[in-house]
């Protein structure tokens, strides 16, 4: 998995380079933003967290959990279990549903941020008409940007259907990629959703 995520981290940043020249224009005429009630980025909305009663509800009572190494916290119902957490990974699940977390240090990211995050928007939006995710947004975390996405219904109710959060931050004396997964199959999705949509929310992190 942490091979994978990295992975994903580079070919972002190749998609970023690709994409200067065409969001120059954009980053200059859409650089100001609101800071009252929701912010803009390229002319979309940046969303941030407003749980459902629902939603506070599916974690009420749970313990917080916070990863050390990477200075991030979450609040997972009480049943929840550690499965691995090392430097630049970590994973807690319970009953069929789980938080995966990976961490990508990227040192000459920095300058390119802006455009390697509107880049992966960009090619969320592009699959989200193609029917691979169902929501992409803007949204902001404990005050970092980042993208949110939401794949949509599998073709098999045990094929593994996720909810994503993506963002760049500056950390431990570099750039990092932070990849957000939250999962289960796609036929417990609707069973589990306002449970991982308030772990979502939760999210506290040093940037």
């Amino acid at each position: 998995m942490k091979k994978v995520l990295a992975l994903f981290a580079m070919v972002f940043v190749v998609a970023a380079c690709n994409l200067t020249n065409k969001l120059k224009s954009s980053n200059s005429s859409n650089s100001g933003s609101s800071n009252s009630g929701t912010s803009s980025s390229g002319g979309d909305d940046v969303e941030r967290p407003n749980p459902t009663a629902a939603q506070q509800a599916a974690i009420a009572n749970g313990q917080t959990v916070k990863w050390d190494q990477q200075g991030i916290t979450w609040t997972l119902p009480p049943n929840w279990k550690k499965s691995e957490v090392r430097n630049e990974s970590f994973t807690y699940s319970g009953d069929g549903a789980f938080l995966t977390v990976a961490i990508s240090p990227l040192p000459q990211m920095k300058d390119i941020v802006d455009i390697s995050s509107k880049a992966m928007y960009e090619g969320a939006k592009t699959n989200q008409k193609i029917g691979k995710y169902d929501e992409v947004r803007w949204l902001e975390l404990d005050g970092l940007k980042g993208v949110g996405f939401r794949e949509s219904k599998q073709e098999m109710a045990g094929d593994i259907r996720r909810l994503e959060w993506q963002a760049y931050r500056d950390y431990a004396g570099s750039t990092q990629l932070v990849t957000l997964i939250l999962s289960t199959n796609s036929g417990d999705f609707p069973k589990h959703e306002d449970e991982l949509y308030g772990i979502l929310y939760s999210t506290k992190l040093v940037h």
